[in-house]
Order: C-alpha cells, then sequence, then structure tokens
C-alpha cells in the first residue's frame, strides 16, 4: 500500500475525495494567473509578500512558542501558504487576527487570505470563498466499562431513553446533540475550560459527551479508561457534525480562488499527512 493511500484510509469521505482528485492531477501543475488575469495576484506579486491572517488552531495551524531557530508557524495551513509563496516568488507576512476580525480581515483588505482554519458554514459562504482541505467532526466518548459504551456498535446506538449523554451549555455541540439524540436523556452542565465534560462521564453522572475528533486524541492519552464512537481509526473517520475545513479569501476573485484551489487539490496528500503529524504529536 503506498503512502497516498494509507493515509486516505485515515480519513473522513471529504478528505479522500480531495486525495483521489490530487492523485489524478498531480502531473499537471497550476500556473500562476498571468499578468493582469488576477488583481489580487498582481497586487502581491508587486508587494512582493503574501499577506495572511494568522491564529493558532491545532492541528491545521500551530504557533511554535518554544522559540529557538525553528518556523514560527507549523501544520498544513502553514504548508499550503509556503508552496503558494513559492510559486509566485513572494516572502510571507503573517497578520495575527482574533476570532472576532479573522474573516473581516479580508473584506477590508487588511491580508490577501485568512490561513487560520475556518469551518465553512452557510453564514460565511455569504461573504468569502473556501479554500478546503481538510474537515473537522465529533465523537461521542464515555468509559470503556460503561456496558451502555462497550456494547454500542455505533453513535445511533446511544440515541437510547436509558443513555444519558452530557454537554456544554452554549458550546458548539449543545444545538446538535439536541437534534441527533432526541430519545436520549441530555444533561447540559457548565463549561470547565476543557474540551469535553469529561468529569461528568468519570463521575458516571452521564454515559457519553461529545467531542471534536483532535482533541479526543489527546484527551484519551491523559485519562485512561476511555472509549469512543465511531470506533474505527480512533473515531479520526467520524463524519458526525461534520464540516469541510480551509483558508478563506475575499468575495469575486475568479481567477486567484481557481489557482488557490487547484494548488491546494494537488498538495492534498502532503497536506493530510501533515495533518496526522500534528495530531499524533499531541499530548
Amino acid at each position: 500500500m503506498t503512502q497516498t493511500s494509507q493515509t486516505r484510509t485515515r480519513l473522513p469521505a471529504f478528505l479522500a475525495g480531495l486525495l483521489l482528485s490530487a492523485s489524478i492531477g498531480q502531473a499537471v501543475a497550476q500556473p500562476v494567473p498571468a499578468p493582469g488575469a488576477s488583481a489580487r495576484v498582481d497586487a502581491i506579486k508587486k508587494a512582493g509578500v503574501l499577506r495572511v491572517g494568522v491564529l493558532s488552531n491545532s492541528p491545521w495551524l500551530v504557533e511554535n512558542t518554544t522559540g529557538g531557530s525553528g518556523e514560527a508557524w507549523d501544520g498544513p495551513a502553514w504548508l499550503l501558504t509556503k508552496e503558494y509563496a513559492r510559486l509566485l516568488g513572494v516572502k510571507i507576512q503573517p497578520v495575527l487576527v482574533s476570532h472576532e476580525t479573522k474573516v473581516p480581515v479580508l473584506a477590508s483588505n487588511q491580508v490577501d487570505m485568512s490561513i487560520t482554519p475556518l469551518g465553512e458554514t452557510p453564514e460565511r459562504l455569504k461573504v468569502v470563498d473556501f479554500v478546503l482541505y481538510s474537515a473537522t467532526s465529533v465523537c461521542l466518548f464515555g468509559r470503556a466499562d460503561n456496558p451502555k459504551i462497550a456494547n454500542a456498535t455505533s453513535v445511533s446506538d446511544l440515541n437510547k431513553p436509558d443513555v444519558t449523554i452530557a454537554y456544554f451549555i452554549g458550546g458548539a455541540e449543545e444545538n446538535w446533540v439536541k437534534q441527533r439524540f432526541p430519545l436520549a436523556q441530555l444533561r447540559g452542565v457548565t463549561s470547565s475550560g476543557s474540551a469535553a465534560p469529561v468529569e461528568e462521564i468519570m463521575a458516571k453522572r452521564a454515559d457519553a459527551a461529545p467531542i471534536n475528533r483532535v482533541p479526543w486524541v489527546a484527551l484519551s492519552k491523559k485519562v485512561k479508561g476511555l472509549n469512543a464512537l465511531p470506533k474505527a481509526n480512533n473515531c479520526q473517520d467520524s463524519t458526525e457534525k461534520a464540516s469541510p475545513v480551509g483558508l478563506a479569501v475575499d468575495k469575486n476573485q475568479a481567477a486567484y480562488l481557481e489557482w488557490l484551489r487547484a494548488v491546494a487539490k494537488q498538495m492534498a496528500p502532503k497536506l493530510a499527512a501533515d495533518e496526522q503529524r500534528i495530531i499524533g504529536a499531541m499530548n
């Protein structure tokens, strides 16, 4: 089995599709838009820098806070950005953004792209265009010694009146939990600052709780005796509450967007492998 096919087996269907498209089109390089074809590309080349909005969001974009001679940023979003800069023949100029400004900086022309990883939503699609290269999703976890978890073969098996599911009030999964598990007993709790209400699980006040597939890896290493659903690949192939992830650019830049997407498609195997590297290194 090749490295590309091995990586594909560890990814949701959305990512596998990107990898398949990339493997088909790898031999044909996507040329940079010619002068006059893209006002954005012309401006980037004239300035000599690619301005990118950055805000850490593991595993796609990770800030190096240890100092030293290494690069300030890491992860697939940074790897893709470096390829864009290489093809354009310019340097990268990171621009720090916040959760409030990571989208508005595009319309105000403070950056050429926002590479802080963003989930594609209908609301965001109204104001920006996306270059998708990954996806995020949710797992359900519980105590391994809980028969309701041990005997479950799928997430749907938890949608029962005798199962209690905990969630953070106001959290990203609250509305999804209410829709996904209409038959289960739901227990809303105040966020404790952790990635999921693990205290409710360990104290046996709840049978299961949702968690994003990425922090689940770290939680499963830190807290022993937990299992997650779906079971395959330690829940990394989950399609529950799936949402495509990528970088964003301002609207109405057809030639620029087409080129960015073509390069990302060709880079898909490398980006997927880099994401797995970051996840594997998480504690």
